[in-house]
């Protein structure tokens, strides 16, 4: 579907990770109208400058950067990346304080200015933050969400097409759960061009073994901390995720994602945000899709589900 010429994104931080998603969006045309807001007044207008001149090598849009939060105003969708970076060493759950506290501050003031713009929520600990947003705004649980295991399950999708040597557009296969190291690969509905990933024995193509899966999980969940070990931030593959988010949504796609948001009575998991397949289009998201899973996948959701409820309680939540 078209996308109309004045449909707005903000996004909320200008660093590597806020720039990448509004390059990301200018180099696909997703929205036509893209503010960027952050405290450090230079670094802000330094991003937008520098991606204004690009916008000969684009679809049409706008750019335009400033410290003041009325640069949101009106917006549709507001992406909040901002809050304290994730160290070497540390884990997403880690930084939930420091970002909490950041949402306090933040959430009534863009709400201020663009009370109806749907929330997307990328700043990490993104499911605990996506719950706390949610509670903070008052806003219905439709129209607040996080970018959640959309990433974790390209990474997943990349290594399976790896070690089975095909390309990765045909792999189908999800991580639900925490945007985090309790995510849960959902391994009895892979597959790969439509064939079941258990079934999926190719000359020269392989078989995943035992061993094979387990080492992909651990290199889906080690992915981040070796990127940010090596280079300090992640920013392309999160900032490309996210503008398929905007995509879906700007362009009322109900596109299957497996985004953060809020679950009630979702296989006994109630007042917690996770990941699950969801459809994504302009009114948000939906409630979530009923995806298969086996009996040791269910009881991974359920794990993820309380170790991600256990940091929202410690925060007074």
């Amino acid at each position: 579907m078209a996308i109309a010429p004045n449909q707005k994104i903000a996004i909320v931080g200008a660093g590597n990770v806020g720039a990448t998603i509004a390059y990301a969006c200018l180099v696909q045309g997703v929205g036509r109208a893209l503010v960027l807001y952050d405290a450090d007044r230079k670094k802000v207008e330094a991003q937008a400058l520098d991606l204004n001149h690009g916008l000969q090598f684009v679809p049409a849009a706008s750019v335009d950067g400033s410290n003041d939060p009325a640069i949101c105003a009106n917006a549709d969708v507001i992406v909040i990346t901002a809050g304290a970076k994730q160290k070497p060493g540390q884990t997403r759950l880690d930084l939930a304080a420091a970002n909490v506290q950041m949402c306090r501050d933040l959430i009534p003031k863009l709400l201020r200015v663009a009370p109806e713009a749907i929330l997307l929520l990328v700043t990490n600990p993104v499911d605990v933050i996506t719950y706390v947003a949610l509670k903070l705004s008052g806003r219905p649980p439709a129209s607040v969400f996080g970018s959640g295991t959309v990433l974790d399950s390209s990474r997943f999708r990349f290594l399976i097409a790896q070690r089975c040597r095909v390309s990765v557009a045909n792999v189908h296969a999800t991580i639900v759960g925490e945007h985090g190291d309790s995510e849960v690969p959902l391994w009895s509905s892979a597959t790969i061009g439509g064939v079941p990933l258990h079934e999926w024995a190719v000359p020269g193509h392989g078989k995943p073994s035992v061993h094979d899966r387990a080492e992909i999980l651990q290199n889906v969940k080690q992915s981040a901390y070796r990127i940010i070990e090596g280079k300090g931030a992640t920013s392309y593959a999160i900032g490309l995720a996210t503008a398929q988010i905007l995509a879906a949504t700007l362009r009322d796609e109900s596109r299957v994602m497996p985004v953060s948001a809020l679950l009630n009575d979702y296989r006994g998991i109630s007042n917690v945000c996770l990941s699950v397949p969801r459809l994504v289009n302009r009114s948000g998201v939906e409630a979530p899709l009923p995806a298969a899973m086996n009996q040791a996948e269910e009881l991974g959701l359920k794990n993820s589900a309380e170790a991600v409820s256990a940091v929202i309680r410690s925060l007074g939540f």
